[in-house]
């Protein structure tokens, strides 16, 4: 055994001795999106470059079923036996997000490297064939800092069994290369999509680029447009299930806009016809003639999506508490679930080289707009596994009382046939008690889409950074939901 393979070996029989770090903290953060640029970046789609620039130049791998090669022998056999011929056989690999582990390497108190550990698995597609199960294997690869930039310096892989090691059998969104394409294709940049199974996220998956030539990441942060609404509207929740906050207490017992102070509709609003897009605002004051704000009828009466509604909601709850809607998301939701990538305002804490750039319809970016306030319905960033987090605790719903969650999803108000809008969330009506709760996003550069299906514990987290990113959602939801995605398509379209 060669003197560097055998100190990698103690490495890994010891690392319990290392403090593995916290999924929230930047060493993780890093190791993870170094992990998505190795592998679905380069492995994946035989990007040969990725390793050339990821690799340390005293990179070494050891296979158990292999020998021990060099930066040079493993590039050359990548070459080989991957990458010659991808007309007729392709090879992916998916990494088994709840095995990933990171440890941190230390010369006295300063971080020199990481050591991580996980689990993979490995798909097979022959030319006219299906994508097809391969192998399972656990993994360690070293990674240290080489003037100022992370490097892969060793790399093991082991325990290579063909039957799947995390017994766990989910839907994947099949062959990378395609999907590459496919993007190209509709002008869509980058894609992020998150899959919940059993009431659990299982998988994540970002493809594309967040800036020309730049790869995203697994971690890659998205402006998510109305898809802040949900996280206002639970964070609400929340507070009526606590008895904090009441769903039908007029809102101008704590705050009442100066635009409307005189109409006297402005005593009839509540909570329910805010989340319940009931107010009779129009969606933004500024598209009014005068850039004021209206009652354009008696709330209650109707349905009229609005924004202007979910902004005076946090006005009054943020008087009430005498906190911002930020602070009142962290206590109540990012904290608990660990969201440690989501944010209302854009802060230092945020890494904008993780950013995905906003894009028109013609393939040009938008200009980054870095807001400094919190607002209640739009301009989240988040994750696709923190959303993705988020949506599954929903449909846990633990932290709702019964009668709470009963009212989310009950159909307040019908937006058209078999769609109606509960509270805070869209509900799809299948027929037979059988539904879907859906929530969507829309800004320039962006389109998003969230589904869970109760009856089967399912969900879908949909984030693009696209004018167009829409036209991903059809084939996505398809491939996950099945007939369930077609009967959404059906009520959509009909």
């Amino acid at each position: 055994m060669k003197k560097s393979t055998f100190i990698l070996f103690l490495v890994i029989i010891t690392s319990n001795a290392f403090s593995q770090v916290e999924r929230s903290s930047e060493l993780y953060k890093t190791i993870l999106a170094q992990d998505s640029l190795l592998f679905n970046v380069g492995f994946n789609t035989c990007d040969i470059s990725q390793f050339e620039k990821i690799l340390s130049e005293n990179f070494e791998f050891t296979h158990d079923l292999d020998s021990i090669s060099n930066k040079k022998q493993f590039i050359q056999t990548l070459r080989k036996n991957l990458c010659e011929s991808p007309s007729t056989y392709q090879s992916r690999r998916e990494l088994i997000l709840e095995s990933f582990e990171v440890f941190p390497l230390y010369k006295g108190k300063k971080i020199y490297g990481a050591l991580q550990t996980g689990r993979h698995r490995f798909y097979e597609t022959t030319v006219g064939q299906k994508e097809s199960y391969a192998s399972s294997a656990r993994f360690t690869h070293i990674w240290t800092i080489e003037k100022g930039v992370w490097k892969l310096s060793k790399g093991i892989s082991y325990d290579h069994q063909e039957t799947d090691i995390a017994n766990y059998n989910s839907p994947n969104f099949d062959n990378e290369i395609e999907i590459e394409k496919w993007l190209q294709d509709l002008k869509v940049p980058a894609v992020g999509i998150g899959y919940i199974s059993n009431g659990k996220v299982t998988e994540v998956k970002v493809y594309g680029e967040i800036a020309r030539g730049t790869p995203a990441p697994y971690n890659t942060l998205f402006n998510v447009a109305s898809l802040t609404k949900p996280i206002t509207a639970i964070v609400t929740l929340k507070l009526v299930s606590d008895g904090k906050w009441n769903l039908d207490e007029p809102i101008c017992n704590y705050w009442t806009d100066p635009d409307v102070i005189n109409d006297p509709f402005a005593k009839k609003l509540t909570t329910r016809h805010i989340l319940s897009h009931q107010t009779g605002f129009s969606n933004w004051r500024g598209n009014n003639d005068d850039g004021k704000l209206h009652f354009e009828f008696e709330p209650g009466t109707k349905y009229q999506y609005s924004g202007e509604g979910f902004e005076y909601l946090r006005m009054a709850i943020e008087k009430k508490f005498n906190k911002s809607l930020d602070q009142l998301a962290h206590e109540l939701i990012f904290d608990p679930l660990r969201m440690s990538e989501t944010e209302f305002v854009w802060s230092t804490s945020i890494d904008s080289t993780r950013f995905a750039i906003g894009y028109n319809a013609e393939g040009a970016p938008y200009e980054v707009v870095k807001n400094n306030t919190s607002n209640a319905a739009d301009n989240l960033i988040t994750t696709v596994e923190d959303y993705s987090v988020f949506l599954s605790s929903i449909m846990d719903g633990k932290d709702l009382s019964e009668k709470v969650k009963s009212e989310m999803i009950s159909h307040q108000v019908a937006t058209k046939k078999n769609k109606y809008f509960g509270l805070g969330f869209e509900i799809y009506d299948f027929g037979n008690g059988d539904y879907a709760i859906s929530h969507g996003g829309s800004d320039e550069g962006c389109q998003t889409i969230v589904f869970m299906i109760p009856s089967t514990k399912q969900g879908i987290v949909i984030f693009t950074n696209a004018d167009q990113g829409y036209l991903v959602y059809e084939k996505i939801l398809l491939h996950y939901f099945g007939e369930y995605g077609q009967k959404i398509i059906d009520i959509e379209t009909k």
